[in-house]
């Protein structure tokens, strides 16, 4: 998905900056600026998102804590009701807990109940990283299709690059997802083409009034 951010909205900026200007700085230096921002966008993004998910789940984990401390009897009939739920017989399900409360009752607990591993709990610099990684990967596409060719093949050529790598995109994200990877191919090269067509659109409106 970073990917797919980082092509469609770079090809959406160099594509609407090359319908108003043949200047090939000026292309550049719009794709170079929109690279960067918007990597530096979506780490930042993504940090404060991992960030905060990883405050409600050390919340929840040291709520449970406090509940395992407070209700322990309370806790060990929660965690059979859990099991019970999950199909196990009342006999089986209460052996079940009371012998894992005797082992680890914290573990058991965030396990079952929460479904939070509290030594793997989300890292929000990895998740910052990963995320401008992959725009960056994305954004290259179209910045390097559109200030290769020659000015006269510059807006076909980058056209071409950046539907061929929505079309990948698209079925690697399906292939991932497990969906249809035809539907989820148009779908996202649908979108780009018609964030293609529409920015460069607004470009020649500009080029033609002489801005």
């Amino acid at each position: 998905l970073g990917a797919n951010d980082g092509i469609v909205s770079i090809a959406g900026l160099v594509l609407g900056v090359a319908g108003a200007t043949n200047s090939s700085s000026a292309i550049i230096t719009a794709g170079v600026a929109g690279i960067l921002a918007g990597a530096i966008s979506m780490a930042a993004g993504e940090y404060v998102s991992v960030s905060s998910s990883r405050d409600t789940e050390r919340a929840l984990l040291k709520k449970e804590k406090h509940e395992l401390r407070a209700f322990p009897d309370a806790e060990l009939l929660e965690l059979i009701a859990i099991y019970e739920r999950k199909g196990l017989s009342k006999k089986t399900a209460t052996a079940v807990a009371k012998e894992l409360t005797e082992k680890d009752a914290f573990a058991a607990h965030v396990d079952a109940e929460l479904n939070i591993d509290p030594n793997n709990l989300t890292n929000p610099s990895h998740a910052a990283i990963a995320s401008a990684v992959a725009f960056l990967a994305g954004a290259i596409i179209p910045l390097v299709a559109i200030i290769i060719p020659p000015p006269e093949l510059r807006i076909p050529v980058a056209f071409f690059a950046v539907v061929v790598a929505l079309a990948v995109t698209g079925v690697v994200s399906a292939k991932i997802g497990g969906a249809n990877p035809i539907r989820a191919t148009l779908r996202v090269v649908i979108g780009g083409m018609i964030a293609m067509i529409v920015t460069y659109g607004i470009g020649r409106l500009f080029h033609v009034a002489g801005i």
